[in-house]
């Protein structure tokens, strides 16, 4: 049986990468099975969707909340062409199932889908789901949920906690790696886009960092707007340092990493724990309910990572930190054997298995 998927979605990595696991899991179950990404030209799917050969279609559409009267009058006019476009797309395609991961195109594609009859799906990574997949809970066939809380938003007849999909290259059956070189290496981002509250403590914390210069090993994932500073402040210092606006094969820096420092969204835990991997985090304080602080405090009680609140965040507290664990490999092995044993490997599968038996019936 070929199956026809259609996923909406993206703008950040939190959204895209869930959607890329979802389609690796239907190519995976049959190589006949056709793939189709529906996104828009300000998210980082053009970028990423292409290397990965995905092919991709483009909706006009922007988003509402938080954007102003203006700004949010002008998305609103965007709205019907963009579902139109949905249904040219839709008609074309030919999907048997469409699936939504969050982000602006999403709404008007699942919306269209809906309306056209065909079965349709959203995946909420996080606990406190945004304005558009709290709209398409109400009339999608299945709400597919990375955290149980998510599920007082949504219908409970509707809903399955499958777990946040992680794409097939962040299981490397080799959870927890041990150190074979002298070098202590850190990779360090911020989301997809960067975070330039990271990239300033970082920027911070070089001076003290200097009796670890010889040692450390770092790769830095800055977003586009602070590369070329970051670059000059580590090439300044003396640091071995790896400075890039965006990675791509971001599986292979974790597992080259001893230590991560990152944000907290959904997605990223979701890699931190199946990697197994040992972390400090920084949760994004104006996420939607803080739901990345609340991230955070499921591996921190676990003892599956390190956390610091972003107003605590400097160069000093940082450092702190990185030291602490860098003095103390044992604690630091603790904390990335207790991430792998949080590791969630069957969320895609599971999301595959449901959307196959929505299709045959």
């Amino acid at each position: 049986m070929t199956v026809r998927v259609l996923i909406a979605g993206g703008g950040t990595g939190g959204h895209l990468f869930p959607g890329v696991a979802i389609a690796e899991e239907w190519l995976r179950r049959s190589e006949e099975n056709r793939i189709l990404f529906v996104g828009t030209n300000r998210g980082i799917e053009q970028k990423v969707l292409k290397k990965m050969g995905f092919p991709l279609e483009l909706l006009n559409v922007e988003g509402i909340k938080g954007r102003g009267l203006i700004r949010s009058t002008l998305a609103l006019l965007k709205l019907p062409g963009s579902f139109l476009q949905s249904v040219r797309i839709i008609r074309s395609f030919r999907p048997d199932i469409v699936i939504g991961v969050g982000g602006y195109a999403s709404g008007p594609a699942v919306a269209a889908a809906r309306l056209m009859g065909i079965r349709t799906a959203i995946a909420e990574q996080n606990s406190i789901p945004g304005l558009t997949n709290r709209i398409l809970g109400c009339f999608v066939d299945r709400v597919f949920l990375s955290f149980a809380d998510g599920g007082k938003w949504f219908p409970a007849k509707k809903t399955r906690v499958s777990g946040n999909p992680i794409r097939a290259a962040f299981f490397t059956g080799k959870p927890v790696v041990e150190k074979v070189t002298d070098q202590f290496s850190l990779l360090i981002f911020g989301g997809s886009q960067g975070a330039h509250a990271i990239n300033s403590a970082v920027l911070d914390a070089l001076p003290f960092l200097k009796p670890l210069q010889g040692v450390l090993s770092i790769v830095h994932q800055t977003g586009e707007r602070d590369c070329e500073s970051m670059s000059a402040a580590y090439a300044a210092g003396g640091f071995n340092a790896r400075v890039v606006p965006f990675i791509q094969d971001m599986a292979s820096a974790y597992e080259s990493a001893d230590l991560l420092i990152c944000r907290a969204g959904a997605t990223s835990i979701a890699e931190i724990t199946a990697m197994g991997k040992g972390a400090i985090l920084i949760p994004f304080p104006y996420a939607i309910g803080d739901h990345q602080t609340e991230n955070a405090k499921v591996l921190l009680k676990a003892g599956a990572a390190v956390m610091v609140p972003e107003k605590e965040l400097d160069g000093r507290r940082l450092v702190d930190e990185i030291k602490n664990l860098y003095d103390h490999p044992s604690r630091l092995k603790e904390i990335a054997a207790n991430a792998a044993n949080m590791g969630n490997i069957y969320a895609a599968s599971d999301i595959v298995d449901t959307c196959l038996a929505m299709i045959k019936k």
